[in-house]
């Protein structure tokens, strides 16, 4: 079974660009540099390398991402590779990229401190229905007496 994940740390090189599909879908892009820094054994000096990469989330982390994400950030990028094509409009020659299409997307807390704000679902979320009511017999410590989900 052939597994297409990948995680990279990096800069964000321009702030997302919030759009909508025409059904309503938020789609945000952005783009991100990863930098790979090494010591040349035979030099004796460092060595730097940099590949910039494309980034597409979806949804609610599309909003977020829009609401939270700025040029110059470090973030944490986890998702799948994944190729588009299109002909192009001036010179009518195919045309192809390589994106990250984002499953999580956080901030790195290497150099940097967050504070994350938890919002809301927007449109009922997956799985799970309505949220439990806490009563007085379902024992101290979990975290349904408190009406919250755990993370």
């Amino acid at each position: 079974m052939a597994d297409n994940t990948v995680t990279v740390v990096g800069n964000v090189t321009r702030d997302p660009e919030l759009r909508f599909t025409p059904s309503g879908q938020a789609n945000a892009s952005f783009g991100l540099a990863v930098n790979r820094r090494w010591m040349n054994r035979q030099t004796n000096d460092w060595e730097e390398q940099t590949s910039f990469f494309d980034v597409v989330c979806w949804r609610e982390m599309a909003e977020n991402v829009s609401e939270s994400i700025t040029k110059g950030a470090r973030v944490v990028v986890t998702g799948r590779l994944e190729q588009r094509s299109w002909d192009d409009k001036n010179t009518g020659e195919k045309r192809s990229k390589i994106e990250i299409v984002a499953d999580e997307i956080a901030p790195s807390l290497r150099w940097a401190t967050a504070q994350v704000t938890r919002n809301e679902r927007r449109d009922g979320g997956s799985g799970g229905g309505a949220p439990r009511q806490a009563s007085a017999a379902s024992g101290a410590g979990n975290a349904n007496d408190y009406n919250e989900e755990p993370f």
